[in-house]
């Protein structure tokens, strides 16, 4: 790739819609937040830790993961954390950030979920202020837990309804089907909350189909097995239903075996609205940023596919149309330089 291709993928504006905050924690915050907390770590080090990100699946990763988040105690944890983040958005050139969390994640710990969501929220909040940058928050469900959890969940949730504007469905996807939570996600569209799900990361394409047809998604996360089914595919073209790929956490969590089998280029080619993001950069090798280049860099992608994905990225959040049509106009601009 050359320095000019490269120059713009990390200059351009552009939307991340894939991230979970607990999965920006890097070692050196969680740390610090054990050190702060009075908890103890099975790691000796941030080194030590850091080498246990060697992952061979998605239940390896999700270990580990929760390990992590086992420092997030008060509301100042979850702001401190939300931040770190946010400066390195800021820094990638994210204009937009629509953020999950996993209240189920720290609520099971003792965790209160006012303080989870009062700190995560403080910081977005701050970050409109200092920067003008756009946030939404998304609340997920761990689908390895039962609906009815989901629905004690969602209840914790509503007082707190105007922190976030939709929830998803994320954690271990094989053996837990959409379907498993097709009752609260009807109560969620009757709230008016946005709806998105991981499918068709290591579950298969039909995790897709009843995402879509039981719980009325919007968005796909993740969403790369489709071109298993080409049925599916043409339907999500016609559709435009965005999918959210998470290149770097992909190959990380062996969906491909290296980067240059990823099959993003193809799925640009499919006629699919594709955007990039970082899933969780802490444990995945990389920030937003880090997930274009190492893409351009083994797919034979172009500027054209960049001002692609930046279009993308927009088309694809959930801003509404006033507020969607200047960052699509500041991407133009970007690229008519």
């Amino acid at each position: 790739m050359d320095a000019a291709l490269r120059d713009i993928l990390i200059k351009m504006p552009k939307a991340e819609l894939h991230m979970h905050i607990e999965g920006s924690l890097e070692p050196e915050l969680i740390f610090a937040l054990a050190k702060r907390n009075g908890v103890t770590l099975d790691y000796p080090s941030v080194e030590a830790l850091r080498r246990a990100y060697a992952f061979t699946d998605l239940q390896s990763f999700l270990d580990i993961y929760y390990a992590g988040a086992s420092v997030l105690l008060k509301e100042q944890d979850f702001y401190d954390m939300t931040w770190a983040y946010l400066e390195r958005a800021r820094a990638d050139n994210v204009r937009h950030a629509e953020i999950f969390f996993d209240p189920q994640t720290h609520t099971d710990r003792g965790v209160p979920f006012a303080t989870a969501i009062t700190g995560i929220h403080r910081a977005l909040r701050d970050a409109e202020a200092k920067w003008g940058m756009s946030t939404g928050l998304i609340m997920c469900f761990l689908r390895h837990l039962s609906e009815e959890e989901a629905f004690a969940t969602l209840e914790q949730a509503m007082p707190h309804r105007d922190k976030f504007i939709g929830v998803g469905l994320d954690s271990s996807e094989r053996g837990h089907p959409p379907e498993k939570f097709a009752r609260v996600f009807e109560r969620c569209r009757e709230l008016g909350l946005r709806l998105v799900a991981h499918a068709g990361e290591e579950g298969p394409p039909e995790y897709i189909r009843t995402a879509l047809d039981l719980l009325k998604v919007e968005r796909i996360d993740h969403g790369v097995r489709c071109l298993e089914d080409s049925g599916l595919t043409q339907r999500l073209a016609r559709e435009k239903i965005a999918l959210t790929v998470c290149p770097l956490s992909n190959v990380k969590l062996r969906v491909f075996d290296k980067a240059s089998d990823h099959n993003l280029l193809k799925l640009i080619e499919a006629g699919l609205a594709v955007t990039v993001n970082s899933d969780d950069p802490a444990y995945f090798g990389g920030y937003v940023n880090d997930n274009f280049v190492q893409m351009f860099e083994v797919l034979p992608l172009e500027k054209n596919h960049a001002y692609q994905l930046a279009r993308n990225s927009f088309s694809a959040s959930f801003l509404d149309n006033q507020a969607k049509r200047k960052c699509l106009d500041e991407v133009d601009a970007f690229f008519e330089q």
